[in-house]
């Protein structure tokens, strides 16, 4: 079995909200896991690959991974460090209710009917309010549970998530250049530098990835980062030594994509959030 600690933040008849901690010892695929609800898994820190039968998805904070009742599924961990992820458990009737039709398998069990969709910044702010508010404790039950019920809807609105597109093959070229990315998400990395890594022309890799993934590969670095910085708030004093470890030229430079990402800038954010 995977190595992992799943800590309770919020258990109610409406929702169950987890924070799952992973130690990422796995390299290759762990033994089979099964679940006893169908959880919406956002992940916020590090990356692990989500394997169902022969599909695989990768899980960062782009995403919003889905683990079905009952359906056994196997993690991976092809880059050190492990990862984090807020995994919200959701009934049945939740799902057909918050979930559109073509999100759902068609027959048996309600189900999800793929393992991810990335999700959009809007997304993955609520993902860190709602668990910076739980793992702090300034945060009523009531308002807890509306929260979540946000971050899920918000998260499986069609306007606001986007559904890989291509042949299978071009989905795993996309997902081993998604890899590289989180493998140092500091690092300023050239794209003749993943084409490389990825072993494709750069050209080739940016057609592919805007096809797969609907948005250019430098956006798609920039939402991983930011995202990381919205979980690393609460650990900086100084933003401009965060802003620097995460590949941004200068606290401006991350301030204003902060800004246009979020609606906030870091310094709000924390406040907002009371996360210093």
């Amino acid at each position: 079995m995977a190595n992992f600690d799943a800590r309770p933040l919020l258990v109610t008849d409406t929702v169950s909200v987890w924070d799952v901690v992973c130690q990422g010892e796995c390299k290759h695929k762990s033994s089979e896991e099964c679940a006893t609800a169908t959880h919406l898994v956002f992940p916020y820190r590090g990356v692990y690959l989500h394997h169902v039968g022969r599909q695989e998805a990768v899980a960062e904070a782009n995403q919003v991974v889905f683990i079905n009742e009952g359906e056994p599924y196997q993690v991976s961990h092809p880059v050190e460090g492990g990862d984090s992820s807020l995994s919200i458990g959701v009934s049945a009737q939740m799902l057909q209710e918050l979930s559109p039709m073509d999100y759902l398998q068609t027959a048996g069990p309600t189900a999800f009917n793929r393992a991810r969709l990335r999700i959009d910044a809007r997304a993955q702010a609520l993902t860190a309010l709602l668990r910076h508010s739980l793992d702090r404790g300034g945060i009523e039950t009531l308002e807890a549970e509306t929260l979540t019920l946000t971050l899920v809807r918000r998260a499986l609105g069609e306007r606001n998530s986007h559904a890989a597109a291509g042949t299978y093959g071009r989905q795993k070229l996309v997902d081993r250049a998604k890899l590289i990315l989180s493998s140092n998400l500091g690092r300023r990395w050239t794209l003749a530098e993943i084409a490389t890594e990825v072993g494709v022309s750069p050209v080739y890799l940016t057609q592919v990835f805007q096809q797969v993934e609907g948005l250019p590969l430098y956006r798609y670095q920039l939402q991983l980062r930011l995202a990381r910085a919205l979980d690393l708030l609460g650990d900086y004093e100084d933003l401009t030594l965060l802003a620097l470890d995460l590949g941004f030229s200068s606290h401006s430079h991350f301030s204003a994509a902060f800004k246009k990402a979020y609606g906030k800038t870091p310094l709000e954010f924390q406040h907002d959030a009371r996360v210093r």
